[in-house]
């Protein structure tokens, strides 16, 4: 089972300790005391006291849910393949598939251009055959969704998702930057996964124009060496042995826009560093593949609870854990979207903004 995400943490304030007090009874001097005045509103009548209950008296004020916003660190892994930005060169279509990555890929070492087909280079007697283009591929997405279930229609109305949009689909990944970026930024702030990112690139000096550094390059560098940038030692050694495996082949660009979901997640799980969500959100928002689903994130949790009428706010955390629907709901819900998870999963991260009772 995968571990549940927090998207923020939970901050809850403690109590006051109510330090006992004591009543002193006023003094008489053999005088009538003057009745109070009357009060503008009537007091409750008064009861005998209770004894008091040992222990604290009283009760901690309930945790807030967690907020659960789209995960920050899943644009690090949507990164472009430069760290300079450059005008976009003019949108090619090309050809699309639900089930494979859809993003053009960079090879890291050789900063080749890995991606599939441009339509206009597919045989005129094929061409009536393409149905599945860049161009086209988020439309037929959202309409397979709102035919599953008519609740997504406001949903895709009222959020654009630019990840599978055309635009989206036309930017070159290097998969070696965006997963150390996504090492980088594991447990630290989004300005300190900047800062020590730019560090690590000036490292390499031999690098033109501040452009990420090859695989080659980086294993070649001592962990003493990566260290100096701001890395841990535990990130330093990820990160040299990420680059180590695209050094020697064991993973490529190639490798990554060809291969099978399965594939991917199961090369990528068995590099140090890289945990099962952190593949699924490269896979999502890295290489753009179109079904992918994390039954370990929090947010996709509570959104799909939203979705399906569930009060959120009224879920209690259990063991110090929340949860706000069981990973067999997850996945029996979930199904319904194969092949276009990953979109469904983007509009759950998006549920609680926009109100879908009108569709029920």
């Amino acid at each position: 089972m995968a571990a549940t995400r927090r998207s923020a943490r939970i901050s809850a304030q403690s109590t006051p300790k109510l330090e006992p007090t004591t009543q002193i009874a006023p003094k008489t001097n053999g005088r009538k005391r003057k009745a109070p005045p009357a009060k503008d509103k009537a007091e409750a009548p008064s009861t005998p006291p209770r004894k008091r209950a040992q222990g604290n008296p009283t009760t901690p004020a309930a945790a807030l849910p967690p907020l659960t916003p789209t995960p920050s660190a899943a644009g690090l892994f949507a990164e472009t393949g430069s760290s300079i930005m450059k005008p976009r060169s003019a949108t090619v279509t090309r050809l699309a598939n639900p089930k494979l990555t859809n993003a053009p890929l960079l090879s890291p070492e050789t900063l080749r251009l890995v991606a599939s087909r441009d339509i206009e280079t597919v045989s005129p007697s094929k061409a009536p055959q393409i149905r599945t283009t860049t161009e086209n591929l988020l439309q037929e997405a959202c309409d397979y969704l709102i035919k599953v279930d008519g609740r997504m229609k406001p949903l895709i109305e009222n959020h654009h998702c630019r990840v599978f949009s055309p635009e989206g689909l036309a930017e070159e990944i290097d998969p070696f930057e965006s997963l150390s970026s996504g090492i980088i930024s594991q447990q630290v702030s989004g300005a300190a996964a900047k800062s020590i990112k730019t560090k690590f690139i000036a490292l390499f000096e031999e690098q033109p124009e501040s452009r990420f550094p090859h695989p080659s390059q980086v294993a070649a560098k001592s962990i003493e060496e990566l260290r100096t940038a701001g890395l841990s030692q535990r990130k330093a050694e990820y990160i040299k042995g990420l680059a180590e495996k695209f050094a020697n082949g064991e993973l490529s660009a190639r490798m990554l826009h060809d291969a099978s979901d399965e594939e991917v997640m199961e090369k990528l799980i068995a590099v140090r560093g890289l945990g099962k969500w952190s593949v699924e959100m490269f896979a999502c928002f890295g290489l753009k593949r179109m079904d992918v689903f994390s039954l370990g994130d929090l947010g996709v949790q509570r959104g799909m609870a939203a979705f399906v009428g569930r009060d959120v706010a009224k879920l209690k955390s259990k063991g110090g854990k929340w949860k706000y629907m069981s990973e067999q709901d997850m996945i029996e819900l979930s199904d319904k979207f194969a092949p276009y998870r990953s979109l469904f999963m983007w509009y759950m991260w998006r549920v609680e903004e926009t109100d879908i009772s009108t569709m029920e």
